[in-house]
């Protein structure tokens, strides 16, 4: 995986929206990278290197694998 996705900075204070869990980097489609919160699941995709942080735009991860 690229690390260069997304500044390790912003991954190590941002935090899901919805309940507030750790997010980590994970690749949930080939070449589709998104921040998947640790404790709901919810995958927000990256899009132009910029994290989509709204709630109705997650994905559920059951239905990204």
């Amino acid at each position: 995986m690229q690390q260069n996705i997304i500044d390790p900075r912003l991954l190590e204070i941002l935090v899901c929206p919805q309940c507030r869990g750790e997010i980590s980097l994970v690749e949930y489609k080939p070449a589709e990278h998104g921040l998947k919160c640790s404790v709901c699941k919810k995958i927000y995709p990256i899009r132009d290197g910029i994290p989509d942080m709204l709630i109705e735009e997650a994905i559920s991860s059951e239905s990204s694998v």
